[in-house]
């Protein structure tokens, strides 16, 4: 594409985090880069109620969550519904692997985080991804948008 930028695959974002100050900087920093904040929930209840409902280009989750279940169960139900999910976690697990595009280490940067989702989005959107920033974990497989 010449002069101006490239239509997003990634519009329409998922906040699942339980620590509040982390979910307020990241709708902020969501919305601040042009993406639309679709909810922000802390708990897997309310996550499941938003997949089911909502049309979604990423869910953003934690692994750790408050109440019953985690991040793994976000993911699975993400994963079924064929939305990506990146993990934003200080320790992603294994089992990540199989259903997450990617993991971004905590602490992130607002920097970092942007980068990650543009490295993403040129991802889902078919792209050769060259450089990934640091703190970024992709994975090969997992969450990749049906056609």
């Amino acid at each position: 594409m010449l002069f101006g930028k490239r239509e997003r695959a990634i519009c329409r974002i998922l906040v699942v985090e339980d620590e509040p100050l982390v979910a307020f900087d990241n709708e902020y920093r969501l919305a601040d880069a042009g993406y639309e904040v679709v909810a922000t929930v802390d708990n897997l209840v309310d996550a499941l109620r938003v997949i089911e409902t909502e049309a979604l280009d990423l869910v953003l989750s934690d692994v750790r969550l408050s109440g019953e279940g985690d991040g793994i169960d976000v993911a699975r139900a993400a994963a079924a519904k064929g939305v990506p999910v990146l993990f934003v976690t200080g320790n992603c697990p294994e089992e990540a692997q199989s259903l997450a595009v990617g993991c971004l280490a905590k602490p992130y940067t607002d920097k970092e985080l942007k980068a990650a989702l543009d490295v993403l989005d040129r991802k889902l959107s078919g792209e050769e991804v060259k450089k990934v920033p640091g703190g970024l974990s992709l994975y090969a497989k997992a969450g990749a948008k049906p056609d």
